[in-house]
């Protein structure tokens, strides 16, 4: 019995790396897969819809179930044609997994507006179209048994979305949003029984070669013979344990994977403080350095200028 047994997933930017990884460990672990890839290049530019159809005769030569899908997240039609294309083939949609990206990596002064779109749209606006729709079948069902769908979404971020990467502006800006429309699809969708979640992985892919001068083409998750803590798909058993009925108290959270190791993060939690020590009244904008530096950087101006150097 697998761990997800009889539930229906779908994984965007399935036809590579990591979201390969993602499908091939879903569908072992008992699931149904749609396997999404528009088949382009790591920029986004062309199309092979035989990507996703390798992954899908891979998965069903091991003996699962799957079917191929071409659309492209960042359109709005195409979005929703995905999420109906899991529920006509297969009934219902219980897993949902956002993965698709592409780069343009570009400094801030060099990257073109269409650079900007492009990333954005597919990684954020991509995330974003596929939910909303799932979000619309599950809150229907919901509303036509009421009874909770316990479904799932699980998103991707990345480090350049957690702690910022110079010459990605744009991915870094998009990864950064998905982790904020995680925690909102966690607290809108709660009461329906559908939980959200975001996991930055980590491995070897065409994206992290192209951050590495003289990288060699990386393997796909399947072509490993043994571990290795670059194979993509070693962030696959996690997706399918968030993808489970085990997970259905996680939700709104983001986890890292690297190797063997998972790793929770809680960005953005609050720090040290500081009151005007004038008491109730505005600040003095001449008071605000030397407090700040006191009570929050725990140092002095002088020092402070000199770490800024």
């Amino acid at each position: 019995m697998g761990l997800i047994d009889g539930k229906v997933a779908i994984v965007t930017g399935a036809g590579h790396g990591v979201g390969r990884g993602h499908a091939l460990a879903l569908s072992k672990a008992g699931a149904k897969v749609v396997v999404n890839d528009l088949g382009g290049s790591v920029t986004g530019d062309g199309n092979d819809q035989g990507v996703a159809q390798q992954v899908v005769e891979l998965i069903r030569s091991r003996g699962g179930e799957a079917l191929a899908n071409g659309s492209d997240v960042s359109d709005w039609n195409q979005a929703k044609d995905l999420i109906d294309q899991a529920v006509d083939a297969f009934g219902q949609l219980d897993i949902l997994v956002n993965n698709a990206g592409i780069v343009r990596d570009k400094m801030l002064f060099n990257m073109l507006e269409a650079d900007w779109d492009a990333v954005i749209g597919v990684h954020l606006k991509g995330t974003f179209a596929t939910t909303h729709h799932a979000s619309v079948l599950w809150r229907e069902r919901h509303r036509t048994t009421g009874d909770p769908v316990n479904a799932s979404v699980i998103n991707t971020t990345s480090p350049s979305g957690l702690y910022a990467n110079p010459g990605q502006a744009n991915y870094g800006s998009a990864k950064a949003g998905i982790m904020g429309l995680t925690k909102v699809t966690s607290l809108e969708m709660a009461r329906y029984g559908v939980r959200a979640n975001a996991i930055s992985p980590s491995g070897a892919t065409r994206i992290t070669a192209t951050m590495r001068a003289g990288a060699d083409g990386p393997k796909e998750p399947d072509e490993y013979t043994e571990y290795d803590p670059m194979n993509p798909g070693n962030c696959g058993p996690v997706v399918v344990w968030l993808g489970s009925d085990a997970s259905s108290h996680v939700s709104g959270q983001v986890f890292g994977i690297n190797g063997t190791t998972i790793t929770h993060y809680r960005p953005w939690v609050a720090g040290d403080s500081v009151s005007n020590p004038r008491g109730n009244e505005m600040w003095d904008p001449a008071d605000i350095g030397p407090a700040v530096n006191a009570r929050i950087f725990h140092t002095n101006d002088v020092e402070m200028r000199q770490q800024m150097r």
